[in-house]
């Protein structure tokens, strides 16, 4: 369906909630197709396409709510989900917190992002993607298995109207390489994997070099040792340092700061992290996984530095929490068709710093770069931080052997504050940050 023709269903089926006695109301529109072929062991294993559209109508009567969604487009479906919602707003409880966005906060014009391809790749190129990846790391020495290597691509449309007059539609797509192979014999094999994403075709990685990568990353876990439990510097390597801001953006959730369930509900304005540390959330990168032209409510979305020089400046907010707080949205809502906005980041990521990761481990005499984190042992309230983990010890300034089966854990607090980047941010991820080392943290090992 076209994106015109999409928001003139939405404001259908708005004029209908409001003729049946809705105060106000907002509706959603989601459409998507995916197509992704899978590869293993050198065989075609799998081609799989899906196709959905979903309707989400939220009416408000008074100070109430409901939400309901379908994927049946007829006009008596809409009549009928209108009334079903707006007769569920009617008997809810009351929630004075809720409401649509402040008219003065919707998006006026919408940047352009470049979040489409226009050319789908189809499954012949799919399938050559996959089967190059694959070989490509099972022609390397020493790999002896493997889980399977897989492309896919999809494409979404996003579509929000609402009675207090905002009209909005985008379109975005994603393309993706990625391969997962073991390396070593019987009980001594290691896995590891690679992959490569992007909107565009044009701008993903070789899937060759994925195969390659995967299989040096495998191989260079063979024969791991245990560690013993001590206190020494921990380095996050990019793939798993970006769950410390994951971690982060769980803290200034609004939605938890409301409720007084974060380890950082009176830090606002305060040092959390080290001087010099920025982090930043840009819902409009151009090409961005995450970006998009205006919030789930649709209220105009802009670059923010969530902290500056270390110091915390703001929360994610969507217009519920705001208003719990007393303050503002940030542009941070995001929603399905089945329930209330809420608040996330977009495209989440920390600044590099001034030194190299072999700069910043050059002083290292005994510690552990991490690759690897099993388990979400995290609380959220407190702060404290327990992870299974599995990386490669270092002496002496290099990586010596790899290691697994221990754990690490500290308190995020403290780890925050004392945290420092190296400067090899690349985006890769919804969420990116660069290599980081961290003192003091805990190895529970044999």
């Amino acid at each position: 369906m076209k994106k015109s023709e999409a928001l003139d269903r939405l404001n259908d089926l708005i004029a209908e909630a409001r003729r049946l006695g809705a105060d106000a109301a907002d509706a959603i529109y989601v459409e998507s197709a995916s197509l992704g072929i899978s590869y293993r062991m050198r065989e075609l294993e799998d081609v799989e396409r899906s196709e959905s559209l979903d309707i989400g109508l939220r009416a408000f009567v008074g100070q109430r709510q409901a939400i309901s969604s379908t994927t049946d487009l007829r006009p008596s479906s809409l009549k009928a989900l209108a009334e079903r919602v707006v007769g569920m707003a009617k008997t809810a409880p009351e929630d004075r917190y809720c409401g649509l966005a402040d008219p003065a906060m919707l998006a006026k014009e919408f940047p352009a992002l470049d979040l489409a391809d226009d050319a789908e790749p189809g499954a012949e190129r799919l399938k050559t993607m996959a089967a190059a990846a694959e070989g490509a790391a099972l022609a390397v020495p020493g790999v002896t298995n493997s889980e399977g290597a897989s492309a896919s691509w999809g494409r979404s449309v996003v579509a929000l109207a609402t009675s207090g007059g905002f009209a909005g539609a985008y379109a975005g797509t994603s393309q993706s390489v990625s391969v997962s192979v073991l390396a070593g014999e019987g009980t001594a094999m290691e896995r590891d994997y690679e992959f490569t994403s992007a909107r565009h075709m044009s701008d993903l990685g070789d899937p060759e070099e994925v195969g390659r990568k995967a299989a040096e990353l495998a191989l260079r876990r063979l024969h791991p040792r245990k560690a013993k439990t001590a206190s020494v510097p921990i380095v996050y390597d990019p793939r798993v340092s970006t769950s410390l801001l994951g971690h982060f953006a769980g803290a200034i959730n609004g939605a938890s700061i409301a409720r007084g369930v974060s380890f950082l509900k009176d830090k606002m304005g305060q040092r959390v992290f080290a001087p010099g540390i920025t982090v930043v959330d840009d819902p409009h990168i151009v090409r961005g996984l995450r970006s998009k032209p205006f919030d789930g409510e649709g209220v105009a979305n802009a670059r923010r530095l969530l902290v500056e020089d270390g110091a915390l400046t703001t929360w994610m907010l969507d217009s519920t929490a705001g208003r719990q707080l007393g303050l503002s949205s940030t542009g941070h809502a995001a929603r399905g068709t089945g329930g209330p906005p809420s608040p996330a980041p977009t495209n989440l990521y920390m600044a590099a710093g001034a030194v190299s990761p072999r700069e910043l481990m050059s002083d290292i005499k005994q510690g552990f770069y991490v690759t690897e984190l099993i388990g979400m042992g995290v609380n959220g309230v407190t702060g404290d931080y327990s992870r299974g983990a599995s990386g490669f010890w270092i002496e002496n300034g290099e990586l010596a052997y790899p290691v697994n089966e221990i754990t690490i854990a500290g308190n995020l607090t403290d780890m925050f504050a004392r945290l420092v980047p190296a400067d090899d941010l690349v985006f890769r991820y919804g969420t990116n940050v660069p290599t980081v080392r961290i003192e003091g943290m805990t190895i529970a090992g044999a």
